[in-house]
């Protein structure tokens, strides 16, 4: 791991976004949901600050958080088991109403004890929705040479059309940027636009002081989001500067998107990009190497440890522990940890939760655009 101080803490919301795949998260938060075959959302943002040498992390949770603490345990995987610093797993806090939060205001006040408590200058904020490889010290060393406010990370990328046209618009907002000479002029809230757009990635560097004031100010007026509420009002009293990052993202905006975010990840480029220049760490499974038996045809797949194939695979994802048997047919599946696909089934863009059993002889068909889920524990 890369260790040089960030002199920043590290700050992840793990709920954000949480609304949009609804189905993957009834018993886990968007933070936990299972990516590339054997990793989780949290893995990339978490290792991301981890190999910029942000060892100070914190991850605020508000509800379905169980699966989370069992994936992270005491962080020992990403090297964050330290007598200072270190992970920091914050339970949801509970006003008077019983209110848990709603956004980042919500969420940073519950912490504001803590956070002028710390040492480190400057605090990196972030969701998890989206898996990407970030270079977070270039990020701080641009905040810093620029002597901005708050630096905020983007991607010149379009807009997808189920954020568009979401429903829990309201509950979770997005936001595009308006930049000129490198400065940010303007934050659009639930643009509607065509074409490439700077779409903010929800990535904040701002010095420890300025938030614990912002957040203070901002929660005494009852204010719920930090992009609407306090930044928007203030963009042009603040130096808000943005920060391009070019490198690949696969952000989880619906279940279409979660089949072909992974899906794509069976393209070497597009795997190589994820996984470079820095490595991801996650929880590991003592399991055994996948096995092909006699008789079993497997093309295009990513298969994690503990997979048992004997049957046919192409154009699929595998987690850790999946079983096809002789005679099954699975053709562009997300298949989640130890699902198992019986004797002579044949199964078709299906995305399978976690210990789902589809018995012998079943045909269960989705489409490219509509692929069918499976949650967990059911057998069909």
């Amino acid at each position: 791991m890369v260790n040089s101080n960030a002199n920043a803490l590290g700050i992840i919301f793990p709920n954000s976004y949480d609304s949009l795949v609804p189905e993957l998260v009834s018993e886990r938060l968007m933070a936990s949901i299972p990516f590339a075959g054997r990793y989780r959302m949290v893995d990339f943002i978490l290792s991301s600050m981890v190999n910029c040498g942000i060892d100070n992390i914190s991850i605020i949770v508000r509800k379905n958080y169980r699966s989370l603490m069992d994936h992270l345990g005491s962080g020992r995987e990403w090297d964050l088991v330290r007598k200072n610093g270190g992970l920091n797993i914050v339970p949801p806090f509970a006003e008077k109403t019983v209110k848990v939060f709603n956004g980042r205001v919500e969420a940073l006040a519950s912490i504001l004890d803590f956070l002028m408590d710390q040492k480190e200058k400057y605090v990196v904020m972030s969701d998890a929705n989206i898996a990407v490889n970030f270079d977070f010290k270039s990020m701080i060393d641009a905040h810093i040479a620029s002597g901005a406010d708050v630096t905020v990370a983007y991607k010149a990328e379009e807009l997808p059309r189920s954020v568009i046209d979401s429903k829990n618009i309201h509950q979770d907002l997005y936001y595009t940027l308006d930049i000129k000479d490198g400065r940010v002029t303007e934050l659009n809230i639930n643009e509607k636009a065509d074409g490439i757009q700077n779409y903010s990635m929800n990535i904040y560097i701002i010095e420890r002081t300025l938030l614990i004031e912002q957040i203070r100010n901002a929660y005494v007026h009852g204010y719920v989001y930090y992009e609407r509420d306090i930044l928007t009002p203030q963009i042009q009293t603040l130096n808000v500067q943005a920060f391009e990052f070019k490198g690949y993202t696969a952000r989880i905006c619906d279940m279409k998107a979660y089949f072909d975010e992974n899906m794509k990840l069976l393209k070497d480029e597009n795997l190589d990009a994820l996984f470079s220049p820095n490595p991801i760490y996650t929880k590991i499974r003592d399991d055994n190497p996948t096995r092909y038996i006699e008789g079993a045809k497997a093309k295009n797949i990513m298969a994690a440890d503990g997979c048992v194939i004997e049957g046919e695979v192409e154009n699929s994802i595998l987690f850790r522990g999946v079983k096809i048997a002789k005679g099954a047919v699975v053709k562009n599946c997300v298949l989640m940890q130890d699902t198992v696909i019986g004797e002579g089934a044949h199964v078709e863009y299906l995305i399978t939760d976690k210990n789902v059993t589809i018995s012998a002889g079943k045909d269960v068909k989705g489409s490219d655009t509509y692929p069918f889920y499976v949650f967990k524990y059911q057998v069909i």
